[in-house]
């Protein structure tokens, strides 16, 4: 962080890239291969295990499931043709494409459906994404070990006839379901590899508009190619696409300066020195910049110390000064994103949360040193990504907490984005730093799964989790109640109990080669659609 002279010459060779960057005809312009770069590695290609955004976004350009995002960003039948719903809105029932199938021939069928489902909420499976099945009918009690898998509200009632069951009316299910967490399965396949699935791209099939190849596990380049037995493979114009994994800003300009990639991600550093820059586009997304906090460890285990620790970070000199883009948090809710029947903003009713405060930050930490024994000096380790832009973050968040609060010592520890999830969920941490992208836009999407690893096992407060089955239940239909009880749950988890640490709602920048024409973000956050995209 501190070596000044190092990256002030990366900053006199971004600049001298500027201009020629502009120059950029793209190596893949006479074909429809479009070269692309990603921040990090693919954990998965199992969708009911994955947890991370490459990973999220290479299965949402090779899977299908009932419902995927169009044009406008709405979410449209897609794996489906039809759905009608119970007059008590709970029970769903799809017909299945009967001209969808999987990349080896076969029909993608409503009992892919449901095995991939049952997998997902399999207790014995681990899966980050679990919690996402809540509103599905027994998912809580089955992830929680309490009922069988068997039970779930998913039913095949046909080859080609899918019943879904909810736990309570949901006004946002479509959205949900685009989530690859709810995408399909082979049966033939996931019988095949057993515990092997997805673990490299030739052990499973796709039934999206590509499929995945030269994917081992652990390597950093892949091919997302034309699917041709997609069911709408017409409408897809790209031949492949060629991923490569570039965890430093400056290797992926210069690829994008020489035309080796059309696509490049700007990280904050370079944002001054690109944004008057005819290839560069940014835009402030509903993505989470957030820590979270063992509980079983004492000092994170005491809530002053959180306290402490969330109004101690300047979240608006963070923003300004390492990231560049996007906007300090005002709570783990993003703000923009979500808004009530009458158009108002949810943001705006829950009002301002934890932001920076020095001088209430300093109270709650000298609370904090004589709980834990009138301690003078305190030693808690901040686990970041190794990702550079991850190491940047937490390089000021070490720098800023320790300067703002006396006798406080952060040691960071960064590695690979795969062991960072692994090491999270099994408690081997103090705090932790990462980003967050929500599935479908409601609150409870935040509250309740919002990358806030151990919520359910860890976080025991009475008030939090009945106002969070208030709004699943009681005032399901009654958007003001609703509403109501989810700012109150907000409250409490991050301004009572310091559960989390809303840091900020991040930007994404990327220089984009002018030929390539339909390449666009998801409504969520940084996940690329590739299947609209043609090169002139």
């Amino acid at each position: 962080m501190h070596k000044k002279k190092i990256a002030s010459v990366t900053l006199l060779a971004t600049a001298a890239l500027l201009t020629a960057c502009g120059q950029n005809k793209g190596a893949s312009s006479s074909k429809q291969v479009m070269k692309t770069a990603v921040t990090g590695e693919i954990s998965t290609l199992d969708s009911s295990k994955y947890g991370d955004t490459i990973s999220s976004e290479t299965l949402q350009n090779s899977m299908e499931g009932l419902y995927r995002f169009d044009k406008k960003g709405q979410a449209r039948l897609a794996g489906a043709v039809k759905v009608t719903k119970s007059k008590d809105q709970k029970v769903y029932t799809f017909t299945l494409r009967k001209n969808a199938k999987w990349s080896n021939g076969d029909p993608v069928t409503a009992q892919d459906y449901v095995i991939a489902w049952r997998r997902t909420v399999d207790p014995k499976n681990d899966s980050l994404d679990s919690d996402s099945y809540q509103v599905i009918k027994n998912g809580t009690d089955i992830v929680a070990g309490k009922k069988k898998v068997s039970s779930l509200g998913i039913k095949a009632l046909g080859k080609y006839k899918l019943q879904v069951t909810l736990e309570n009316p949901i006004q946002y299910l479509p959205d949900l379901l685009t989530g690859a967490q709810f995408y399909p399965q082979d049966t033939k396949i996931v019988k095949k590899y057993g515990s092997s699935y997805g673990t490299s791209s030739s052990k499973l099939v796709y039934n999206g508009p590509f499929t995945v190849s030269q994917w081992t596990g652990s390597n950093l380049k892949w091919t997302l190619k034309k699917n041709k037995t997609y069911w709408n493979a017409k409408s897809v114009s790209l031949s492949a696409v060629k991923v490569q994994v570039i965890k430093t800003t400056s290797t992926g300009l210069n690829l994008y300066k020489g035309g080796q990639l059309d696509y490049a991600p700007v990280d904050s550093d370079y944002v001054k020195q690109y944004e008057k820059n005819a290839d560069y586009h940014t835009k402030t997304t509903p993505t989470n910049g957030y820590m979270v906090f063992n509980l079983k460890r004492k000092t994170t285990g005491n809530v002053h110390v959180r306290r402490a620790i969330i109004l101690g970070v300047n979240k608006q000199e963070l923003v300004k000064t390492v990231l560049h883009s996007g906007k300090a948090a005002q709570g783990f809710v993003a703000s923009d994103f979500i808004y009530d029947e009458n158009g108002k903003d949810y943001r705006t009713s829950a009002g301002k949360l934890m932001t920076y405060n020095l001088k209430q930050a300093q109270k709650e930490w000298a609370l904090a040193k004589k709980q834990l024994g009138s301690k003078s000096k305190i030693t808690i380790e901040l686990l970041t990504s190794d990702m550079d832009a991850s190491k940047r973050v937490g390089e000021y968040l070490q720098s800023n907490l320790m300067e703002n609060l006396p006798g406080l010592t952060v040691k960071l520890r960064s590695i690979p984005l795969k062991s960072r999830l692994a090491d999270t969920t099994a408690h081997k941490f103090d705090m932790v730093y990462g980003t967050w992208q929500p599935s479908f836009q409601d609150p409870i999407d935040y509250l309740t799964i919002g990358g806030l690893f151990n919520l359910e096992t860890d976080y025991k407060n009475k008030n939090f989790w009945k106002q969070i089955n208030l709004a699943k239940t009681t005032y399901a239909n009654q958007p003001a109640k609703r509403q109501a009880a989810l700012v109150a749950a907000e409250k409490q988890l991050v301004q009572k109990d310091a559960f989390t640490a809303p840091l900020y709602q991040a930007g994404v920048s990327y220089l984009l080669n002018s030929k390539v024409k339909g390449f666009r973000l998801s409504p969520y956050g940084t996940v690329a659609y590739y299947w609209d995209v043609k090169i002139k």
